[in-house]
């Protein structure tokens, strides 16, 4: 019977397993983290903010960074079975639309890529967008040009110059992460990683204000 109860406790099979989640400080990574910490996985946490959560591991990193982004995943040593993308912040409000680029999708991009090498067959990767990324069919030219960059640089430099499409930065921030994820989740299957993203709808998180 207890073998029992163990197995069902563990019916998505993360005991014991090593898993990342950014944007551990709050909101939606915060209650990841602990619904991973409940079902027993080794959870190593990255944010901006320093979690009080009884972490394996907490690395802090600016996401706008690539130097920072680069040595928190240095620091988390070892092979991963899942990594999950939980940071992201609004637009229009405290953060300039090039910031709100960076957090959301080309350091998540950075952080997923750094990353994968390390992702053991039949691990997987899940980033969060948004319901309001839905508009991405009318841009996919565009994205697919922002997607195709190959660092943080270029993605950058085609950021700043596409300043009007762009607008605040939130709404094409989650319309690049969904592009991004139908574009490399069919390489990284090849690899027994299944990568997929999660659209919400209007969440009661600590962002709501902005």
């Amino acid at each position: 019977a207890n073998e029992k109860d163990t197995s069902m406790n563990d019916i998505l099979g993360y005991r014991g397993k090593k898993v990342i989640v950014s944007g551990c400080f709050s909101g939606m990574g915060e209650a990841t983290a602990k619904i991973l910490l409940d079902l027993g996985a080794e959870v190593h946490g990255l944010d901006f903010k320093e979690s009080t959560l009884p972490l394996a591991s907490f690395n802090q990193i600016d996401l706008r960074d690539p130097a920072s982004i680069e040595a928190g995943v240095a620091k988390i040593g070892g092979n991963v079975r899942a990594l999950f993308n939980c940071a992201g912040i609004p637009g229009g409000t405290r953060w300039s639309a090039a910031e709100v680029m960076k957090v959301n999708f080309v350091g998540l991009r950075q952080l997923t890529e750094g990353l994968l090498p390390r992702i053991s067959a039949n691990g997987s990767v899940t980033h969060i967008a948004s319901i309001a990324g839905g508009g991405w069919p009318a841009h996919l030219a565009e994205l697919l040009e922002l997607v195709a960059t190959t660092d943080p640089a270029r993605a950058t430099a085609w950021i700043d110059a596409h300043a009007e499409l762009i607008g605040d930065g939130y709404m094409f921030s989650k319309e690049a992460v969904q592009v991004y994820t139908m574009s490399r989740s069919v390489t990284t299957v090849k690899q027994g990683v299944r990568m997929n993203s999660i659209c919400p709808g209007v969440t009661d998180t600590k962002i709501m204000p902005d």
